[in-house]
């Protein structure tokens, strides 16, 4: 049971990467547009594509999170204790980032525009990286069971720095190739190209940072190592083979099916870390087993957990189909 409602806990991480990441990394390109007269058209279709589903990518952090203190109340106290430095700034990174992007459909000077512009962009670059330096601190074993590690080597050490710098970059990745697919779905061959070569060059630096990775984690976390060549070579294969595909169908390629490529290679990346990872919870310092919940607390939570999913994952796939066939308005 424990098992099970680790995968559960995992599933929820996956599919926040996902979406959430898509939502982050639009953001990112809202930062890098360039100035307003420049700019304007690639943030007017970020705002378009975003407008409509951006609070709710956040149910599954919510989800996660209840999960890890349900299930694993040993480990959530453990991670919160230690990391709670890079998870307070996430978290406020994500309050500013929601009231930004909010206020700055209502501001009508363009100083105030510029200040709420900022905050929502520059927050959507820091949020995904202090949750990087989070994995990467729980992945490279600096999480000790009892909590209470150390708050600062804890995050700031070189394998959450990569998972830091990873998780921009994927974010961005995912984003470019969804904005390309939501482009050309719009008719628009000029902000097509403008995001198809973003993707082509954000797809090269996460190659570029990847590579460097295998030296870092070889050097600062070899048990992570030996579990992503072994356990979790697959899914790191099915992240790349599918990251290329999506690269090279971004000229011609069907826009659900670019779509569709971008999801499975981030998300395959991310199950590779906990294939990875298993049986350990904490990198090497907890086993799921030895962190669950009583076996009562857990049947429990895996029956509510169910009959959430029954009703969410239905509610937000209908939510994702009206929004990609222009029938949500995006100005409320």
């Amino acid at each position: 049971m424990s098992t099970f409602a680790a995968v559960a806990l995992f599933t929820g991480v996956v599919i926040y990467a996902v979406l959430g990441g898509a939502d982050y990394g639009a953001g990112f390109w809202d930062l890098t547009a360039g100035g307003a007269r420049r700019g304007r058209r690639p943030r007017h279709l970020v705002d378009e594509s975003l407008a409509p589903v951006w609070e709710a990518n956040h149910v599954w952090l919510i989800f996660c999170l209840v999960m890890l203190w349900t299930a694993f109340p040993v480990a959530f106290a453990a991670i919160m204790t230690t990391l709670y430095v890079p998870l307070g700034l996430a978290a406020l990174g994500i309050v500013v980032r929601g009231a930004g992007f909010a206020f700055r459909k209502v501001m009508v000077r363009t100083d105030q525009q510029r200040v709420t512009g900022a905050a929502f962009a520059v927050s959507s670059v820091l949020v995904p990286f202090f949750l990087g330096t989070v994995a990467g601190g729980i992945a490279s074993g600096r999480v000790p069971q009892s909590g209470n590690g150390d708050p600062v080597a804890g995050w700031l050490n070189p394998t959450s720095v990569l998972g830091g710098v990873l998780a921009v970059l994927a974010c961005a990745y995912t984003a470019a190739v969804f904005l390309t697919a939501e482009a050309r779905r719009r008719a628009d061959p000029e902000l097509e190209t403008w995001f198809r070569r973003r993707s082509l060059a954000t797809a090269a630096a996460v190659g570029v940072v990847a590579l460097a990775g295998i030296a870092v984690l070889h050097a600062d976390s070899p048990t992570l190592f030996e579990g992503l060549l072994t356990r979790g070579l697959v899914p790191v294969v099915v992240s790349g083979v599918c990251g290329l595909s999506a690269l090279v169908l971004l000229r011609r390629g069907a826009p659900r099916l670019l779509q569709a490529l971008a999801v499975v290679a981030v998300a395959a990346i991310v199950a590779g870390w906990g294939v990875a990872q298993y049986p350990d919870l904490l990198g090497t310092h907890t086993t799921i087993a030895a962190a669950a919940a009583p076996a009562p607390t857990l049947w429990a939570l895996v029956i509510v957990a169910a009959a959430a999913l029954v009703i969410v994952v239905p509610s937000m796939a209908l939510l994702f189909v009206l929004s990609q066939r222009g029938r949500l308005d995006s100005s409320h």
